[in-house]
C-alpha cells in the first residue's frame, strides 16, 4: 500500500486559493529520490514546488508521460461540512524499451504558477517497467486528505 504524504505548503497553497480542483490541470511526476534526499526536501516549509523534485526521465513511455500525466475525471465531493477529491486512475506503459526506475508519485498543480505540489506517494519499493509491463497509476487523495 502507498504511504501519502501531504505537502507542507499544500494547506496554505490551498486556503490562499492557489488550487482549484474543478478547473486546473493536475498532474503527476515520478521520482526515484526520497524527498529527504533531495536538495530542498518537496516535502518542508517553503519548498512544496515540482522543480525541487527529481524527475526521472519519461523515455520509452507509450503515451509520451513527459506531457500526458495529467489526472483524468477529477471529482470533488462534499456534504456534511466536508469536501474530498478523487481522481481516475491510468496505467503507466513503457514502449520501446524501459522506463527509469520510480518509486514516488508526487501529485501537483500544473496550472499554478510554480507547479505546487499537492501530495506524494511512496508506493513502498522501486517499480521498475520493461517495455509492455504495465503498472496502474492509483491517486485516490480522498482515502487520506478529507476536509471538515
Amino acid at each position: 500500500m502507498a504511504v501519502f504524504t501531504k505537502i507542507n505548503d499544500f494547506a496554505e497553497d490551498l486556503l490562499s486559493g492557489v488550487h482549484n480542483f474543478t478547473s486546473d490541470t493536475i498532474q503527476i511526476a515520478l521520482s526515484n529520490t526520497a524527498p529527504a534526499s533531495e536538495t530542498s526536501n518537496p516535502i518542508s516549509d517553503g519548498n512544496g514546488i515540482l522543480a525541487n523534485v527529481t524527475q526521472i526521465s519519461y523515455t520509452n513511455y507509450a503515451d509520451d508521460l513527459t506531457v500526458d500525466r495529467v489526472m483524468e475525471g477529477v471529482t470533488v465531493s462534499g456534504s456534511s461540512g466536508q469536501a474530498s477529491v478523487d481522481f481516475n486512475d491510468f496505467i503507466v506503459t513503457p514502449s520501446g524499451g524501459s522506463l527509469a526506475d520510480f518509486r514516488y508519485v508526487y501529485v501537483f498543480n500544473q496550472t499554478a504558477t510554480n507547479d505546487p505540489l499537492i501530495a506524494v506517494f511512496d508506493v513502498g519499493s522501486t517499480v521498475s517497467l520493461a517495455s509492455g509491463e504495465s503498472w496502474p497509476v492509483t491517486v485516490s487523495v480522498s482515502e487520506h486528505l478529507t476536509l471538515s
